[in-house]
């Protein structure tokens, strides 16, 4: 099969239609000049056979394949070759009976692509296939010799070399069939993973799933008829339980209106009573009025004593005041005495510190002056030494060094007068110094007796005040101390009151009885329920609830045992009924933790039961359970009844306005109880009670203080005193001794002393001045000298002096006002210490003259306090002789009050009774009712109860109550309705059905993945085969193809040999290499080989491949490029030797290689568009000489060109 015809139709250059006929059957050739179009014919071969690499048609992308990339008016190329398929021996599979073949490929913009075989629509990978056929694999061109091929061949790998040879062999498709093949395992085998993973991540899991749930769902089934079973047997107990209790209620409520008749009698009896005392109290009165009206005398008597013992309590509090004041006084007055010696002290050091520092100040403000007058004077002679002109005050003498030294001289001359005039002051003070002494002599035993007195006297006080701090107390304690025991009776007194009002409130929670013997413990009376409860401020609006809760429980009184109860109602001569509550005997109905989970679950935290809200003692904890422990408190009214109704509860609630909801489904309330309240007030005595015990426990405390003090404050208070007058003595003794003569005369002496001292001290600085001037002279005459000599030298010294002076200065001048800023404040430091003494002994004497003034409102106070006691105890002698007449009718009055006073204590006990009774009256017939309610709601929910209660109790029937277990039979029924609770949730019931068809489900998958292994099995076992027969196959192509590789390489380059052979070291199937001999030496390398022996190497081992298996048609690019002329002619002969019955298609561009073609075609370019030209070089090629007419008739006349 080879081409007859080519016609391309916009294709790249082509933008006409161009018709290229005239093909030879063996060899073309294609010459042109560069970038007439030659190789443009080349692309369009191969992208009709398929190629769909852009880049191997020098093109990005298909828009490039068409002229001028569809911007000249053409939008779309066309290519279409004409094969010749006469011989049928080499046709194409299913073209055989096809005397040619017509290949059509079209593209268009945008981006359309479209192929056509004998003008019938075909797809891309048909084609491949045809032409794969045929030996014309575009995607592994082995009959495509492009530019660059030959340089690719030499750069090949052994592996890429073996590839070839494989190609050859025809294994190659094996290769790529092969691939797929094991692209399709891969796929089964994610496909056996992803069944795997179905059956043990889906179904597996389902069906363990299903099966857990079939068993729960059969668990579940059984636990509802064990439920049930036990539920006809509780429901049938409820009713007759609610039966019998009706009946009994109906005689407990007999019993409690029998029992309110009998309190209503008594009460009735009291009030008569009651009106008898009250009639002999009145005759009683009358006669002790008539009595009294005789003469008034005890009256006033009684009068006075009250008066005169309110005034005698008056003076005592007052004289109780003023000792306070005074103690409180003398204590201030210590403490303030005790600031001023450290006043006094502070004052002294301050007044020491201050001359120190103006002393040091004047030092610092002289050398200040110094160091000023030398600036100035350095200033001034620099200035007179450079300008001759001076700026000296009217003052000085003159300018220059001349002017300096006279100023020098005058300071010489007034330190030596002032020198002169200390000396004689100084001999004038030591005269008068020496009379002074002879007339201390005089006085000076006077001023020594003086002295000892002042000392002895400041030891003393010193003596006291260390006695006084021995004692450990002070006058701030003692201050302290009395306030603090003032504040803690008022508050004694304040809180008793409170506790006394909260009591006087509540007084039906009194329970008063008289121990039955003597030895009796009266711990083992607990008190009323109410007094034993404590209830938390948060839960105050739940007391309401709480009290209804209680009901007259609350009243009842909590003892020990029955044992003390029995003694109190025998011996405890009780003044109004009360009902007891034994401990020991006791028996409380507790709710099951299992109703309280419920009941929290079913409320939300709305519920909580009664006796969580109260506190109380461990040892009533059996009392509280039986007044508090069956109820639930709930927030409101929908919670109330979602726990009482509910089957996991069932249990009585209360809401916190006071309704009642019983399980029988009976409802009471609507207001709160007159006497709630109750448990708050009781809460509100507890904390008053609490209160008033940790004031008293303060109290004692304090008390405890002054016992244990007592002895300290008296000391301390004597001390005080004591101290006080000391003070006052040392004081007087200090004014006495300050206004004697001998201590005027000592004072003149030391004053003279220290006039002596500072005239020593002058002379001593007049002769210092007097030596610095007189060196300052001689300094300042060598000055001069040096400057008539050196004149710069010394004006640069008197710059640097000056700058040194003006440092200095600075220096001193910062350090000058530091010192004066301390000396100023240190002044009023001081200043203020004098204002604070003054104000401190102001205040000490003000004090003073104080305590005197209240020690005589006290004197008098004491004489008023003991006249008026006296007054006192002359009335109360005669008010009580009075009083010893009128007994008579006060102790049979008080005897009626006291017998009044019991019965209405009585009727008010008699009354709380009777509305207990009422109450408990009310509350049985609302049991009774709920009972009876509760009853009818079981036979209205269970039809089966009204054809089954004549069982119900009866030995040998499935209601025999006897041998059942209630308290059991209940917890197995709320563990079964927990059980099946959880289980309800878990339970699908669709189990049962969905586990046949995920197990059905289960078999097909484990089916077909048995068949994916199999399947997959036999495809490895094909591909081992193959690749045996591979190997056999590619090792006969190899011996074939080394066998013509050599000679044809021989051929091209007589006396020399190539062959192909494996690596050394490794096998055929690793990859095939070159060797070369030239001559007799076997190169170790290709690059030992010139340029044109390695292209004819690269060329002769693929002609090599090509002669195994040859193609019907080879298009090769310019392959001659690096030959010379000779070896050019040698591929033309080769190509007529040994490659009978191929088509070769060859671009060249030496005249060598297509001047042996049998037909030429040229190319040239004009106009921008590419124009081929057909020449005949020879008519025929001698390979086909038996077919010379039959060609002959079919090529077209020499010299046809074609466009």
């Amino acid at each position: 099969m080879h081409i007859l015809e080519l016609i391309l139709d916009g294709f790249k250059s082509y933008p006409v239609r161009t018709p290229i006929t005239g093909w030879d059957p063996s060899f073309n050739a294609i010459t042109g000049l560069n970038g007439s179009g030659k190789s443009n014919i080349l692309d369009a071969i191969c992208f009709v056979l398929g190629l769909t690499n852009m880049s191997s048609m020098r093109a990005q992308n298909q828009q490039d394949l068409i002229y001028k990339r569809g911007q000249a008016g053409v939008t779309k190329a066309s290519v279409t070759i004409v094969f010749d398929n006469s011989d049928r021996s080499t046709s194409p599979v299913g073209f055989e009976d096809h005397a040619q073949i017509t290949v059509t490929r079209q593209i268009a913009i945008p981006n359309l692509s479209k192929y056509l075989v004998n003008g019938h629509k075909s797809t891309q990978q048909n084609i491949q296939t045809l032409f794969q056929s045929v030996q014309l694999n575009i995607n592994n061109p082995n009959f495509l010799i492009m530019q660059g091929r030959i340089t690719k061949v030499l750069n090949m790998r052994p592996a890429e070399i073996l590839g070839m040879v494989e190609e050859a062999a025809g294994t190659r498709m094996f290769e790529e069939k092969k691939e797929k093949a094991l692209r399709t395992i891969t796929k089964k085998d994610k496909k056996v993973q992803e069944l795997t993973a179905l059956l043990e991540e889906e179904i597996k899991p389902k069906l363990d799933k299903l099966r857990e749930e079939k068993r729960a769902y059969l668990a579940w089934q059984k636990t509802c008829t064990e439920l049930e079973r036990i539920g006809r047997t509780l429901r049938a107990f409820e009713w007759t339980d609610a039966t019998q209790r009706a009946a009994a209620k109906d005689k407990e409520i007999e019993q409690a209106k029998s029992a309110k008749e009998v309190l209503e009698n008594e009460k009735m009896q009291f009030s008569k009573e009651i009106k008898a005392a009250e009639k002999s109290m009145a005759e009683v009165n009358a006669q002790r009025d008539q009595e009294l009206k005789k003469g008034g005398k005890f009256k006033q008597l009684e009068e006075k004593v009250s008066e005169l013992g309110k005034t005698v309590a008056k003076v005592k509090t007052q004289v109780e005041i003023k000792e306070r004041t005074i103690a409180d006084e003398e204590g201030k007055i210590a403490s303030s005495e005790k600031e001023l010696e450290e006043l006094r002290a502070s004052v002294e050091n301050k007044r020491k510190q201050v001359e120190q520092l103006n002393a040091a100040h004047a030092e610092v403000k002289d050398k200040q002056a110094a160091l000023q007058a030398s600036l100035n004077s350095s200033e001034e002679l620099l200035q007179t030494l450079l300008t001759g002109l001076s700026s000296s005050n009217a003052g000085n003498t003159g300018g220059g060094y001349m002017g300096m030294i006279g100023e020098a001289q005058a300071r010489l001359a007034v330190a030596q007068t002032d020198e002169k005039s200390a000396s004689s002051n100084l001999e004038r003070s030591k005269s008068e110094l020496k009379d002074l002494e002879a007339q201390w002599k005089k006085v000076e035993r006077e001023a020594s007796d003086a002295k000892r007195s002042l000392d002895a006297m400041r030891a003393n006080v010193e003596g006291f005040k260390r006695k006084l701090a021995e004692t450990g107390w002070s006058a701030e304690k003692e201050y302290e101390h009395e306030n603090n025991l003032r504040d803690a009776k008022n508050e004694v007194r304040r809180l008793s009151e409170v506790r006394d009002a909260v009591k006087s409130r509540m007084r039906n929670l009194d329970f008063e009885y008289t121990s039955p013997h003597q030895n009796f413990d009266r711990a083992k009376v607990k008190g009323l329920v109410a007094s034993l409860v404590a209830l938390d401020k948060v839960n105050y609006n739940a007391s309401t609830a709480l009290e209804i809760t209680a009901g007259g429980r609350l009243y009842n009184v909590v003892v020990e045992s029955d044992e003390v109860g029995k003694q109190l109602l025998q011996n405890g001569r009780l003044k109004r009924r009360v009902t007891l509550i034994p401990l020991n005997r006791i028996e409380s109905f507790r709710v099951s933790p299992a109703k309280i989970q419920a009941a929290e679950r079913i409320s939300g935290g709305k519920a909580r039961l009664a006796l969580s809200l109260i506190g109380y003692a461990d040892e009533v904890a059996n009392a509280m359970f039986y007044v508090f422990g069956g109820t639930f408190i709930c927030d409101d009214a929908q919670t109330a009844k979602q726990i009482t109704f509910s089957r996991e509860v069932g249990v009585k609630s209360v809401t916190l306005d006071g309704d009642i909801y019983d399980p029988s489904g009976t409802l009471s309330g609507g207001s709160a109880p007159s006497g709630s309240g109750v448990l708050v007030q009781v809460q509100e005595l507890i904390e008053a009670e609490a209160s008033l015990q940790q004031a008293r426990d303060e109290l004692a405390k304090l008390e405890h203080e002054e016992q244990r003090s007592r002895d300290v404050r008296d000391k301390w208070r004597h001390f005080a005193r004591d101290l006080g007058l000391k003070e006052h003595e040392l004081e007087l003794l200090q004014k006495q001794v300050e206004a004697s003569n001998a201590s005027r005369i000592g004072g003149e002496v030391e004053h003279k002393k220290q006039a002596i001292a500072d005239l020593q001290a002058a002379i001593q600085t007049a002769q210092a001045k007097q030596k610095e001037a007189k060196a300052e002279i001689k300094k300042l005459e060598k000055d001069m000298a040096d400057f008539k000599n050196n004149k710069e030298g010394k004006i640069d010294e008197l710059k640097k002096e000056v700058g040194k002076h003006k440092s200095d200065l600075q220096k001193h001048t910062a350090q000058m006002k530091i010192q004066q800023k301390e000396v100023q404040t240190a002044g009023l430091e001081l200043e203020q210490l004098e204002s604070d003494i003054t104000l401190s002994e102001a205040q000490i004497q003000e004090a003073r003259d104080a305590v005197q003034r209240v020690r005589k409102e006290l004197d008098k106070l004491k004489a008023d306090l003991k006249h008026h006691e006296a007054a006192a105890a002359s009335a109360e002698q005669k008010l009580a002789e009075e009083r010893a007449t009128l007994s008579r009718y006060d102790e049979e009055l008080k005897s009626l009050e006291r017998v009044i006073k019991e019965k209405k204590a009585a009727i008010a006990d008699a009354d709380l009774e009777i509305e207990k009774r009422a109450l408990e009256v009310e509350s049985l017939t609302k049991e009774k009712a709920s009972l009876v309610k509760a009853a009818a709601a079981l036979e209205k929910q269970y039809d089966w109860i009204a054809e089954e209660r004549e069982q119900f109790g009866k030995p040998g029937t499935p209601y025999d109550f006897r041998k059942a277990d209630i308290g059991q039979l209940r917890a197995r029924a709320n563990e079964l309705q927990s059980q099946q609770n959880g289980m309800k949730r878990k339970v699908n019931a669709k189990s049962i059905h969905m586990i046949d068809s995920t197990e059905k489900n289960e078999t097909e998958i484990k089916k077909k993945l048995a068949q994916v292994l199999t399947d997959r099995n036999n495809m490895m076992e094909t591909i081992e085969t193959l690749d045996q027969h591979k190997r056999d196959t590619v090792e006969k192509v190899w011996t074939k193809v080394n066998g013509d590789f050599g000679a044809i390489f021989a051929e091209l380059l007589p006396g020399n040999f190539a062959k192909l052979q494996p690596p050394e070291g490794q096998d055929l199937m690793q990859g095939l290499e070159v060797k070369v001999r030239l001559g007799q030496v076997w190169k170790q390398s290709l690059t030992e080989l010139s340029g044109g022996q390695r292209s004819l190497i690269a060329l002769s081992l693929i002609m090599s491949l090509l002669q195994f298996k040859p193609a019907p048609m080879y298009i090769l690019d310019e392959i001659d490029a690096a030959l010379d002329l000779s070896h050019t002619q040698h591929i033309g002969q080769l190509f007529r030797t040994r490659f009978k019955g191929s088509q070769f298609i060859v671009v060249s561009l030496k005249e060598g290689l297509f001047t042996n073609a049998n037909v030429l075609f040229r190319t040239r370019f004009r106009d921008g568009t590419s124009i081929v030209e057909r020449t005949a070089n020879r008519s025929t090629s001698t390979l086909y000489t038996q077919n010379r007419e039959q060609e002959e008739e079919n090529l077209p006349p020499a010299g046809r060109r074609a466009r």
